[in-house]
């Protein structure tokens, strides 16, 4: 396929700016799942449910979340990134619409709002499958670190803002407004997404000649052959999952996910929660403080994205991708363990924010290796993988509560740490150097389908 390329004003390169509005977009994406955690007190009022109902509704949206995992890796190899972010930033605005618009007042309301937090999962489920799926065809793999820190930057920043702007709206305007406002803003993102992104730089006349040559010699493509194709060449290979379930590496990442996901979900679920009910703060302050471990999840993610490339480059492919999310698990437990056990609430907001902080230095990791590994495949491999930290946050939104009920919330803290002991550790057995056979190897087909 033959494309015209347009000058474009210097800058950065197009891959980039790309980048940033996938960071932008995962930036809402946080802000409309964390913003029932927000709402939650008043919500609880309004729907007459306690912590625990509260917990079911966060695991609802969380189990909607990992089940469509895979399936949205799938969609995403099928019909790249560009069509599926655009559909799913508006199907997950619609549902957060329709949060605001449960009634609390009708019998089974409970029901109904896990229903509707469930669906919204599911249509959030395609964010980052689909950016990986981005990031395979995009990023050389040399900067795949610093590329997938940017990208989860939105992470933090979309849960930084989270608790000040729509604490302000609440308190103004009521909880019902703060959905809204997130609603609308992800429709907007979708709308520029589809407007501005390609599935491949050879089919965005935006992208200049000498990028292009830059991202096809550094992605890892045995031979570049143009993404559309006819004839018997252009059956599409099938996804080896029996070769995906058997690695031993896959297995010890998605295991890591999996306690990565349930300690980063203390934040994004409890976090505001515990600053206010456990440690006594009011609701302003406890949005102040529950900005912290945000803030430091985007540092942590900025900074380990660039180091994990400097150490991979200069070091070692082992310790910019392997052992560097080992390092920073371990350090997250430490600050666990800590933040959790402080007598003042400010020493354990701020102990606490490292530890979120120290978590987020290994985010890129997950998926840079898990981009190395796949390759075309990167969609369905990391919705696997991310399906397996879903599960976990969704284990801790409801066994949070319950362990804080019964043995207090420094345990539930514990808890937590000792997962991420456990998810460093599994770091130690994993070959970042492994590949997948790709469908020129698995039936001797051009290594682009469609």
């Amino acid at each position: 396929m033959s494309v015209n390329r347009t000058s474009r004003p210097d800058g950065l390169p197009m891959r980039y700016l790309l980048v940033v509005w996938l960071m932008v977009m995962g930036g809402i994406a946080y802000m409309d799942r964390t913003n029932i955690a927000i709402a939650g007190i008043q919500l609880g009022r309004e729907f007459g449910i306690d912590d625990a109902q509260l917990g079911w509704v966060f695991s609802a949206f969380l189990i909607g979340y990992a089940a469509f995992q895979v399936p949205g890796g799938v969609v995403a190899r099928r019909f790249g990134a560009r069509r599926v972010l655009a559909l799913g930033v508006i199907w997950w605005g619609a549902f957060t619409a329709l949060t605001a618009l449960a009634p609390s007042g009708i019998p089974g309301a409970l029901i109904l709002l896990v229903l509707i937090r469930f669906a919204l999962g599911a249509g959030e489920a395609v964010m980052y499958p689909s950016a990986n799926q981005f990031v395979e065809r995009w990023i050389p793999m040399q900067e795949r670190g610093r590329a997938n820190g940017l990208i989860f930057g939105g992470v933090g920043l979309g849960s930084a803002l989270a608790p000040p702007l729509l604490t302000f709206i609440i308190l103004r305007f009521g909880w019902h407004a703060s959905f809204w406002f997130c609603a609308t803003l992800g429709v907007l993102a979708g709308i520029v997404w589809y407007l501005t992104a390609r599935n491949t730089p050879e089919e965005h006349s935006w992208v200049r000649a000498a990028e292009l040559e830059h991202i096809v010699r550094g992605r890892g493509d045995v031979q570049y052959r143009p993404p559309r194709q006819s004839g018997p060449a252009a059956k599409r290979a099938k996804i080896p999952w029996a070769k995906i379930l058997g690695s031993k590496d896959m297995l010890a990442i998605t295991g890591s996910y999996f306690t990565y996901g349930y300690v980063s979900w203390i934040f994004f679920s409890w976090f505001y929660i515990y600053l206010s009910q456990v440690r006594g703060l009011s609701l302003k302050t406890s949005a102040l403080y529950t900005t912290l471990p945000f803030i430091a999840m985007t540092v942590g993610c900025f900074v380990g994205g660039a180091a994990s490339d400097w150490l991979a480059t200069h070091v070692s492919m082992r310790a910019g991708r392997s052992y560097l999310p080992c390092f920073a698990l371990l350090l997250t437990a430490a600050l666990l363990a800590a933040g959790s056990n402080a007598r003042s609430a400010v020493t354990a907001s701020l102990v606490l924010a490292g530890g979120a902080g120290a978590l987020y230095l290994a985010q890129s990791c997950y998926f840079s290796v898990t981009a190395d590994f796949a390759g075309e495949f990167t969609g369905p491999v990391s919705g696997a993988m991310n399906m397996g930290g879903q599960i976990g946050g969704a284990v801790t939104a409801s066994v949070t509560p319950l362990i804080a009920a019964h043995l207090g919330w420094t345990a539930s803290f514990l808890t937590a740490s000792v997962l991420a002991v456990l998810g460093g550790l599994a770091w130690l057995v994993v070959n970042p150097g492994a590949r997948l056979p790709q469908p020129a190897q698995i039936a001797g087909q051009p290594r682009y389908v469609e």
